[in-house]
């Protein structure tokens, strides 16, 4: 095993044990389809970063982090509610990726490239994953409160305009390190196939939880696997390999039944 493949293994394995980790978060929340139209909000971003040369989770995340602030802004002066204004964003930031990027970078901005990952960058993107995971377990049962209820949660005195704030942000971030892998289109298959999966096998929170990231981390190693083996693009054969593993679910929760 070459030391290029082994950084981009290990990379992964990171990405995909904290896409995990939000995902079960979100689809608690019924936000999964949040994703889809959220992670094209990072398209402007990557096709700057594109198109000067610079890493694309970082552009990714700019204008995620810009994006992010700009809805939750919206969301207090317009109260309209939180997937109509990602929506409205959303349509506009593909039709400026479309205006600009050539059909080879729109190519890679779309489902992703891993093979250009470096030591340094896998790194960086390890220690990130990290410290969104450390921030997604800390945070997690407020955020599971709120998605109860947000009455219940008012009595417990939740701050809900920061928590709804924080918890785009984490996902923003997940966003940005996600579409290094399986790019723009595809973020939404890496964080809410692997929670769907555990949600088939699950009886109690605990085991929803481990079960999200150990297929996260399991779909993005078969992913790469295979295309190591294919040669054919990495995201795309991450978010089929995290599908088979959401059919399984479905055939194992038939039989026990």
């Amino acid at each position: 095993m070459d030391i290029s493949f082994f950084t981009i293994l290990i990379t992964g394995i990171f990405v995909g044990m904290v896409a995990g980790l939000l995902g079960s978060l979100m689809l608690s929340r019924k936000m999964t389809i949040v994703v889809d139209p959220l992670s094209h909000l990072a398209l402007p971003g990557i096709t700057l970063a594109l198109i000067f040369g610079k890493n694309v989770s970082l552009g990714a995340f700019l204008f995620l982090f810009f994006g992010t602030s700009l809805i939750w802004l919206l969301e207090k002066k317009t109260k309209l509610p939180t997937e109509t204004i990602i929506a409205i964003l959303f349509s506009v930031s593909l039709a400026i990726t479309l205006l600009f990027l050539e059909e080879e970078e729109l190519h890679q901005a779309l489902i992703g490239d891993i093979s250009k990952i470096g030591q340094i960058e896998g790194l960086m993107i390890v220690l990130i994953s990290l410290f969104l995971f450390f921030w997604l377990q800390k945070l997690y049962q407020k955020f599971f409160l709120i998605s109860i209820s947000e009455d219940l949660a008012t009595a417990e005195k939740i701050d809900l305009k920061k928590y709804q704030f924080l918890y785009l942000l984490l996902i923003s971030a997940t966003v940005a390190l996600g579409v290094k892998f399986v790019g723009g289109l595809l973020v939404a298959g890496l964080t809410s196939l692997p929670a769907a999966s555990a949600r088939n096998l699950s009886k109690n929170l605990k085991t929803y939880k481990r079960l999200s990231i150990l297929f996260g981390i399991v779909s993005v190693i078969l992913g790469i696997l295979l295309f190591q083996i294919t040669n054919f693009p990495a995201g795309p054969l991450i978010v089929v390999a995290s599908f088979l593993i959401f059919l399984f679910s479905i055939v194992f929760r038939l039989r026990i039944k």
